[in-house]
């Protein structure tokens, strides 16, 4: 089986960064993906969808992220079903993201803390499997929390 998922898009709100119980970090976002087709009035239209960090890649992309920033997402779909506060069940299916790469810059050329990725080069990807100083991440299957 396979369920793997690419997407790039623009961040429509600035990440959301939540610690779980056992202080595990979780990131969500939501990133407006054009379609690749115009309607018949030549109008493209927008998918909204909702995005889920965890662990470092998700204060990674809570301390880089903001509204607006251009993004690729690798990651796997999940549904999942809750209850709203009525009583009534719903059910939701997210992006649960293992690879966030971002595609622009910050408007002022640098990240926030003032690190400059990759070494201070300007231009390309920053990959958010660096953390702040430049150091590779090593993000496997073990770190997922599920």
């Amino acid at each position: 089986m396979l369920n793997r998922v690419i997407l790039i898009g623009r961040l429509t709100r600035d990440p959301e960064l939540r610690y779980t119980a056992s202080g595990v970090a979780v990131t969500t976002f939501t990133l407006a993906v054009d379609r690749n087709y115009v309607n018949q009035q030549g109008e493209r239209g927008t998918d909204f969808i909702r995005i889920t960090t965890w662990r470092k890649l998700a204060e990674t992309c809570a301390n880089h992220l903001n509204k607006g920033r251009l993004v690729a997402i690798e990651g796997r779909l999940q549904t999942r079903t809750y209850e709203t506060a009525e009583g009534q069940k719903r059910q939701a299916t997210d992006v649960v993201a293992d690879d966030v790469r971002f595609l622009d810059w910050p408007k002022d050329g640098r990240l926030s803390g003032g690190a400059t990725p990759a070494g201070g080069i300007g231009g390309g990807d920053f990959s958010a499997d660096f953390d702040d100083m430049g150091t590779e991440i090593d993000i496997g299957e073990d770190d997922l929390p599920f």
